[in-house]
């Protein structure tokens, strides 16, 4: 591991001036990913700029009765927190369905939107890989690709967005807040993350040096009827091979208002536009559930090992909007 130097800021002000002043720094929170990037050489900072201390670590509501989350929440706090659990349940499984109680004790929110891909050619340094290397190439298009991406991938990379949490929150339209040296803004999630295209390496439209600092989710009466559902190889904490979350509202039997985003797909959270259209004001049943699906999948691009997550993605739409209408009729 590479020496570097290591500043606790105190202040987001502080924090940001810190890491404006050295190129090669990156922001600490809980370290659960970087510091294993650091381990495996993938990352190689010259200065960690400790933010775990600012004062980013409450969950509040908004005055429009939405949820402003701050970005050195911890997983844990976040996941017990009984607004969260109450408002947005399907957030509240998707972290506990993330990690360990150990890791979510450390992990914070604003760490857990930019981990980076746990494809094995990008952490390992004997490999190309065009995200840890721009032009150096994709092995994974003809290597090993099973959990890999089906939607939005390129010939430049196929690697998935590991996160659960970001998956709830880009179905419920959540805004990403930032400060800079120049001052503070904000980035929907929807426009959070970037596509492939030929420049895989760049991840996210944050501006250079930018610290988060919080994540809103708007009101939204559906996310109170909300679930998250993930599919792993293995019932121990493992990253999905798929997952969704999904929220419906159905009266007298016609679907008023569908939130669904799907996660391990694609090199971002997946918000399903097209099933979502395809559902609004048709009837709830699983021939609909099933033909949305469908709809949403027609853009799927699979390679040779990754073809099940077409019809286990279908699947999961269909049994978690069945299972959705099932208790709204309750």
């Amino acid at each position: 591991m590479r020496e570097f130097d290591y500043e606790r800021a105190h202040d987001v002000t502080g924090a940001v001036a810190l890491l404006g002043a050295d190129p090669d720094a990156r922001y600490l929170g809980g370290g659960t990913n970087l510091v294993d990037l650091m381990k495996s050489g993938v990352e190689r900072p010259a200065r960690l700029v400790d933010v775990r201390e600012l004062p980013l670590d409450r969950v509040e509501f908004t005055r429009n009765d939405g949820l402003r989350i701050g970005a050195t929440v911890t997983n844990s706090d976040l996941a017990a927190h009984p607004d969260v659990r109450r408002h947005y349940p399907a957030l509240t499984q998707a972290v506990l369905a993330g990690a360990s109680g150990q890791l979510r004790n450390m992990a914070t929110v604003g760490g857990n939107l930019l981990q980076r891909t746990r494809c094995g050619y990008f952490t390992d340094l004997a490999k190309p890989c065009n995200k840890r290397v721009p032009g150096s190439g994709c092995p994974a298009v003809e290597g090993e690709h099973h959990n890999h991406a089906i939607l939005g991938a390129s010939a430049h990379c196929v690697a998935t967005h590991p996160s659960d949490m970001a998956v709830a929150l880009t179905a419920f339209d959540a805004v990403i807040s930032y400060e800079t040296a120049d001052g503070p803004g904000k980035l929907p999630l929807a426009e959070f993350y970037l596509p492939v295209g030929d420049t895989p390496h760049l991840e996210t439209a944050l501006p250079p040096g930018a610290l988060i600092t919080g994540v809103t989710l708007p009101a939204a009466p559906v996310a109170a009827r909300s679930r998250y559902r993930k599919v792993r190889e293995r019932a121990s904490y493992a990253f999905a091979i798929g997952s969704i979350a999904a929220a419906l509202d159905v009266h007298d039997g016609v679907v008023r208002e569908v939130r669904l985003a799907f996660g391990a797909v694609a090199s971002r959270p997946w918000r399903a536009r097209a099933a979502e259209r395809a559902l609004t004001g048709g009837p709830a049943s699983a021939e609909a559930f099933a033909a949305a699906a469908d709809a949403e999948l027609e853009a799927a691009r699979t390679l040779p090992h990754n073809g099940y997550k077409v019809p286990l993605m279908r699947n999961l739409v269909v049994a978690m909007l069945t299972e959705l209408t099932e208790e709204a009729a309750r």
